[in-house]
C-alpha cells in the first residue's frame, strides 16, 4: 500500500511534469522542487494528510492544486504585491474622478464659448459622434453597430441624448464611489489584515480548505494538526532558520481568526 508521503511525491512530480510540458505556472513548479527537496521534513505531515483525506488520491489532488496556489499567489511577497495594487487602484480611482469633474467643466465651458463667443472649434458635440470615433477601427462594431446606431440616432434629435459633460461626469461620480473588493474570498482573505505578514498566506490556504471541505472536493470539516500546517508551510514557502513557524503559531493564528469572524 503507498505511503502518504509517497503518493504525494508522485503527485508534485506530475505537477512538474504538467507545467514543464506546457510551459506555464514555473512559480508552482518551484515550490513543487522545494517541497522534494525537504520530503523527509514533511514525512509525517504527508502521513496525516493521506490518512484524514481517507486515502483518496482525488482529495489529495485538489489539496495539492489549492496549497501550491496559496504558496505561489499569497505567499508574503505577493501579499505585498497585491496590497500595493490595491492601494494604487483605489488612487486611480481618485484621480479619474478629479481630473473627471474637471473635464466635465471644460467640456461645459467649451459648449457654452461654442454657443456665445461667435467661434465654433468643429469639436464633438454629440455622444454618438464620439462612439463612433472610438470605434473606427473595431470591424465588429462597424459591421453590426454603426449602422443601427446611426439610425437610432436620426430618430431622435440632440434633447434625447445625454451631453458630453453629463456622461463625463457619470464616469467621474462612479469613481468617486467606487470601493475596492477582492476578485475572490481567498484574495479578500490574504489580505484582511492591515500589513502583510506570514498570516495572509494562512488565511487565504485556510480559506480554500474551507471551501472545498464539502464531501465532494475534500472531506467535510476537513482539518489537519497545527504540527502539519506548519511543516507544509515552513518548507511550501521555503522559511529560513529564523521564519520557521511551528505548531503553536499556527494554533494561536487559527484561535485569531475565529475570534475576528466570531466564530
Amino acid at each position: 500500500m503507498d505511503t502518504g508521503h509517497k503518493v504525494f511525491e508522485d503527485l508534485l512530480k506530475e505537477h512538474i511534469r504538467f507545467n514543464n510540458g506546457s510551459s506555464i505556472l514555473p512559480t508552482e513548479t518551484t515550490i513543487c522542487r522545494r517541497l522534494l527537496d525537504r520530503r523527509p521534513e514533511l514525512a509525517d505531515a504527508c502521513d496525516e494528510l493521506w490518512a484524514k483525506l481517507d486515502q483518496n488520491r482525488f482529495f489529495l489532488s485538489v489539496f495539492t492544486d489549492g496549497f501550491l496556489g496559496a504558496a505561489a499567489v499569497w505567499n508574503p511577497q505577493k501579499m505585498v504585491d497585491a496590497r500595493l495594487q490595491r492601494d494604487r487602484l483605489e488612487k486611480v480611482n481618485e484621480r479619474i474622478s478629479v481630473i473627471s469633474f474637471e473635464l466635465a467643466d471644460l467640456l461645459r465651458e467649451r459648449s457654452d464659448l461654442h454657443d456665445h463667443s461667435g467661434f465654433a472649434s468643429e469639436t464633438h458635440y454629440h455622444v454618438v459622434e464620439v462612439i463612433n470615433d472610438a470605434a473606427r477601427q473595431d470591424h465588429r462594431f462597424n459591421s453590426y453597430v454603426r449602422e443601427p446606431l446611426k439610425h437610432l440616432r436620426g430618430q431622435f434629435d440632440l434633447k434625447y441624448w445625454p451631453s458630453l459633460p453629463d456622461i463625463v461626469s457619470a464616469l467621474a461620480a462612479d469613481a468617486a464611489q467606487a470601493r475596492t473588493v477582492a476578485h475572490n474570498a481567498l484574495t479578500a482573505a490574504g489580505t484582511a489584515s492591515s500589513r502583510p505578514s506570514l498570516t495572509d498566506f494562512f488565511r487565504a490556504w485556510f480559506e480554500f480548505i474551507e471551501e472545498n471541505s464539502d464531501g465532494r472536493h475534500l472531506p467535510c470539516q476537513f482539518k489537519l494538526s497545527d504540527a502539519s500546517y506548519a511543516s507544509l508551510a515552513n518548507c511550501a514557502l521555503d522559511l529560513g532558520p529564523n521564519k520557521i513557524v511551528g505548531a503553536e503559531y499556527v494554533k494561536r493564528l487559527r484561535q485569531r481568526i475565529r475570534e475576528a469572524e466570531g466564530r
